[in-house]
C-alpha cells in the first residue's frame, strides 16, 4: 500500500450529499460526495474511518470520571467527530469529518468541513 502525506490543508466547511439520508443525522456514515468551492465530488471509495469522542478544553472537565468513561466510547450530546479518508472520482484522496459540535440554537445538526487532500 502506497503511503499518503498531506498534499494541502483545506479546512473548509463543505456541503455533504448521500444517495439514501442517514438514519441518524449525528452519527453519519461516509457520505456518497461532497460539494467543495462550487465543485461536485463523486466518493468512489471509502479507505478508512474513525471516530473521535473525547471531550476537549472546559468540556472535558465538566463530567464524572464515570460519566467521561461512557461518553469516550459512544459520544454525547454535541461532542465526538466522524472521519473519512474517501477516494473521488479521478482518484484524488481527501479526509473530511462531521463534527457534532453544535453552534447555536438554530444550528444544532453540526456541520461537515474538508480537512485535508492527500497524496
Amino acid at each position: 500500500m502506497m503511503k499518503l502525506e498531506p498534499v494541502r490543508f483545506i479546512g473548509e466547511q463543505v456541503e455533504v450529499t448521500f444517495d439514501a439520508l442517514p438514519i441518524l443525522e449525528k452519527t453519519p456514515p461516509c457520505p456518497d460526495g461532497f460539494i467543495w468551492q462550487g465543485e461536485n465530488f463523486r466518493i468512489v471509495e471509502l479507505l478508512s474511518e474513525r471516530r473521535d469522542f473525547e471531550r476537549r478544553g472546559r468540556m472535558g472537565r465538566n463530567m464524572r470520571p464515570s460519566h467521561a468513561a461512557a461518553a469516550s466510547t459512544r459520544g454525547s450530546w454535541g461532542v465526538g467527530r466522524f472521519h473519512f479518508r474517501v477516494r473521488v472520482v479521478g482518484d484524488r484522496i481527501f479526509d473530511l469529518y462531521y463534527d457534532r459540535d453544535v453552534k447555536n440554537v438554530d444550528q444544532r445538526k453540526g456541520s461537515w468541513f474538508l480537512y485535508r487532500e492527500m497524496g
